[in-house]
């Protein structure tokens, strides 16, 4: 288990990054948010700038008239961007008994893998992230392949969260550390699966 320390930054700099990344986004402008994020966690730490910053800001964006709506898509683009360009300088290949990533089936929302990914990469790790919405067969045929240590399936509402299929997966793979990730499993999850319930947590189990 790896110890990841996470102090919180002073609210004058959590203040300070969140009025400067909703500025780019109220002006569309993904490619100075994806900045924002890169400049950030390079000075702040990747977990720090995910938990701290971006979570609560895209939780507090109202998103109900057309013009919010736009902007909370600016914000979010321009932070995956971020997330995919921090640490990707150099190629990571997916070692055996490494970690693979991927969006529960029909689960479109998956800014949270990008996070880990990040994450992972900050840490001096690849992984192998395969992006959202990937059917259970699909994932399946990709373990087998690839033959990683540990997936992290990630579900962003509890209609994509089905734990019972989870479960089924983890048992197809015994060999295999199963974890559901996002706000889309909810409660505890039934061994052999388990759930990561932050960023933090992940860092430090996977």
């Amino acid at each position: 288990m790896r110890l990841v320390l996470t102090e919180g930054l002073p609210q004058e700099s959590v203040a300070a990054a969140r009025e400067r990344l909703v500025a780019a986004a109220d002006d569309l402008d993904t490619n100075r948010v994806a900045a924002l994020i890169v400049e950030l966690a390079r000075v702040n730490g990747l977990v720090r700038t995910w938990e701290q910053v971006c979570v609560p800001l895209l939780s507090m964006l109202p998103g109900r008239t057309a013009a919010e709506i736009a902007v909370e898509h600016a914000l979010s683009e321009g932070i995956r961007a971020g997330l995919d360009v921090f640490g990707s300088s150099r190629r990571w290949e997916l070692p055996t008994e490494g970690v693979l990533l991927a969006g529960a089936e029909q689960e479109h929302h998956c800014l949270g893998l990008h996070a880990l990914a990040a994450a992972l990469r900050e840490q001096g790790r690849g992984c192998l992230l395969l992006g959202a919405a990937l059917p259970w067969p699909a994932l399946a045929s990709a373990v087998r392949r690839a033959r990683p240590r540990t997936v992290v399936v990630w579900s962003q509402t509890a209609v994509t969260g089905r734990a019972y299929r989870l479960v089924r997966f983890s048992r197809d793979f015994p060999g295999v550390r199963v974890f559901g990730a996002g706000p889309g499993w909810s409660g505890p999850l039934p061994a052999p699966a388990d759930r990561l319930d932050s960023l933090t947590h992940a860092t430090a189990l996977l």
